[in-house]
C-alpha cells in the first residue's frame, strides 16, 4: 500500500491538488483535481476569491477520498506578498486585495519618508516590488486606518488556508520573506522595522520553517472530507517549493522557476544586502532549510498568458510558440521588468505602445507579440545571468528551467542561444514536487536535500537546449 502525500499548489491562474508516493525508488505523481483562479473587481480593487478557493481545496481533498489515496500528509503553496487580516472574532477585514491591485501606487514613497530604500534593503535584502506586504500594509495604514486598529492577525495566503484547515495560526518562513519585514540575520521578523512602519507588532505570528508540522484537521473538516491528515508547512512560497525540486546537487547552475513570474537565481548560504546587490534590485528571499534564494524577480509568463487571453484563448501555447518561430526576424524588443506589464488594462495594446513609445517597429500579428515576448524575456535572462555572475564573481555553465515554462521549447531556445549556456529543462511540476519532497523529508523519506535531488533527477524527464 503507497504512502500519499498531497500538494495544494495555487498560482495566480489555477490551482491543483497532486499526490505524491514513491515507487521502486522513484517519486510518482498523480493531478487528482484541478481549478481555475483569477483575481476579480470588488469596490473597484483586484481581489482573490479566498472562499471560493477554500472551497476547491476542500472538493480535491475529497477526491482523494473517492479515489481511496487519502494522504498521510498535505501541504499548501500559494504565490507570495498577499495577506488577509483578521479581527478578534476571526474574521477577514476588508476586502481580499491581490498584488496587481494599484491601491499601492505611491506607496514606497510613503515608506521611504521613514527609511530609505537602500536602509531597507540593508535590513531586509528584499528587491523593490511595488507589490511588497511592506507597501500593501501601507497601503492600508493610509487608506483604511482602521483596518490595522481592528487586526489581531495576519496570515499570508498560504497561512491561511492552513488555519482554516487546521485552526493554527503560522506564519511559514519563505512566504514571509517575499513581504521585505523580515532579517536575513535572525530569520525572523524586523520587529524594529514594523514599529518604524507604525504596523502593529501583535499582529505578526511566530515565524515556522518548512517542514514544521502545523496539526491535524478540526472536526469540521475531518467530518467534511471523511478522513484526518497532517498539515505539513512545505515552502509555503511556491518558488521556494520549486527550487527544492531543482535535480541537481553541484553549484555550477542558474535557475529558472518558470511560471506567470520568472524566477532566477541561485542558491546561497547567506544573504548579499550590499548596495550593489539593491542596484541591480536582486532579492534575497528565503529558502528550505534557512537557505537563500538570491534572484531576479522577471514579469514572466504573464505577458504571454495575457496575450493569449486577449486572443480569447483560440491557440494553445504551443501554437503561439510555433507562430513565434515563423516570425523570429521580428526585430523589437521590450523591458520584461517594465512595471507597465504588471498589472495593464490591455498586455496587447501595453506591447504595442511601449514599441512606439520606444520608437520600434509596431508588432501586429499574434506571431509577431509573442516573437517580442519570447525574444525579450531571452534578453533579460541573459543580462540577469551576467549581474548574478558579476555578484558572485564567477561563470555557471548551465541554467535549470523548472516550472510551466520548462515546457516552452522556443523560449528554452532562445535563452540558450542569448545565454550561451546548456538549458536544463524540467521537471514542469516543480513547485508540487518540491511541496511533497519537504513532506517526504519530515516523514523520513528521503535523510537529506541532496537525496531527494537526486531522486527527482532520477524520476523526472529533463530535455537538453544548446545554443
Amino acid at each position: 500500500m503507497a504512502t500519499y502525500y498531497l500538494a495544494v499548489d495555487i498560482g495566480a491562474s489555477s490551482g491543483r491538488h497532486i499526490l505524491g508516493h514513491m515507487e521502486n525508488g522513484r517519486m510518482e505523481l498523480e493531478e487528482i483535481y484541478r481549478f481555475e483562479n483569477g483575481l476579480v473587481k470588488k469596490d473597484g480593487e483586484l481581489c482573490w476569491e479566498y472562499d471560493r478557493l477554500y472551497g476547491e481545496i476542500i472538493n480535491g481533498m475529497k477526491k482523494c477520498k473517492e479515489l481511496g489515496k487519502i494522504p498521510v500528509s498535505m501541504g499548501v503553496d500559494t504565490w507570495g506578498v498577499d495577506f488577509v487580516l483578521l479581527d478578534k472574532d476571526e474574521k477577514v477585514l476588508g476586502n481580499t486585495v491581490g498584488y496587481r491591485d494599484h491601491r499601492t501606487d505611491g506607496m514606497d514613497e510613503e515608506v521611504y519618508k521613514i527609511i530609505s530604500l537602500e536602509d531597507l534593503y540593508a535590513r531586509t535584502g528584499i528587491q523593490k516590488a511595488i507589490f511588497n506586504t511592506i507597501y500593501q500594509l501601507m497601503a492600508i495604514k493610509k487608506k483604511h486606518p482602521e483596518q490595522l486598529e481592528q487586526a489581531e492577525t495576519l496570515l499570508h495566503v498560504p497561512d491561511y488556508f492552513h488555519y482554516l484547515l487546521t485552526g493554527e495560526k503560522t506564519c511559514e518562513y519563505t512566504e514571509a520573506t517575499t513581504g521585505q519585514l523580515v532579517s536575513p540575520t535572525t530569520l525572523d521578523w524586523d520587529y524594529e522595522l514594523i514599529e518604524m512602519l507604525g504596523y502593529p507588532k501583535k499582529i505578526f505570528q511566530k515565524l515556522i520553517m518548512p517542514g514544521t508540522s502545523i496539526g491535524h484537521l478540526t472536526e469540521a473538516v475531518k467530518k467534511e472530507v471523511g478522513y484526518d491528515l497532517e498539515v505539513v508547512a512545505p515552502a509555503t512560497h511556491d518558488t521556494g517549493s520549486a527550487v527544492l525540486a531543482v535535480p541537481a546537487n553541484d553549484d555550477d547552475f542558474i535557475y529558472i522557476s518558470s511560471g506567470t513570474w520568472s524566477l532566477m537565481g541561485l542558491e546561497r548560504p547567506v544573504a548579499d544586502c550590499s548596495r550593489r546587490s539593491c542596484e541591480l534590485n536582486l532579492t534575497n528571499e528565503g529558502g528550505y532549510a534557512g537557505r537563500f534564494r538570491y534572484l531576479k524577480n522577471i514579469m514572466g509568463l504573464w505577458m504571454i498568458q495575457s496575450v493569449r487571453h486577449e486572443f480569447q484563448d483560440a491557440y494553445s501555447f504551443a501554437q503561439i510558440c510555433d507562430m513565434a518561430e515563423e516570425n523570429s526576424d521580428f526585430p523589437s524588443r521590450v523591458d520584461a521588468n517594465d512595471e507597465c506589464f504588471l498589472s495593464p488594462e490591455n498586455m496587447t495594446e501595453e506591447v504595442k505602445n511601449y514599441c512606439r513609445r520606444t520608437g520600434q517597429k509596431v508588432p501586429e500579428t499574434l506571431g509577431e507579440l509573442a516573437t517580442v515576448i519570447y525574444a525579450s524575456l531571452a534578453e533579460c535572462y541573459a543580462k540577469t545571468a551576467k549581474e548574478l555572475e558579476e555578484m558572485t564573481g564567477r561563470t555557471y555553465s548551465r541554467i535549470h528551467v523548472v516550472g510551466g515554462g520548462a515546457n516552452a521549447g522556443y523560449l528554452n531556445e532562445l535563452t540558450a542561444r542569448a545565454t550561451g549556456k546548456e538549458i536544463h529543462a524540467g521537471p514542469g511540476e516543480a513547485t508540487a514536487i518540491g511541496n511533497i519532497t519537504a513532506q517526504m523529508l519530515k516523514a523520513g523519506e528521503f535523510a537529506t536535500v541532496e537525496e531527494a535531488r537526486t531522486v527527482i533527477h532520477e524520476s523526472f524527464d529533463v530535455k537538453i537546449y544548446r545554443a
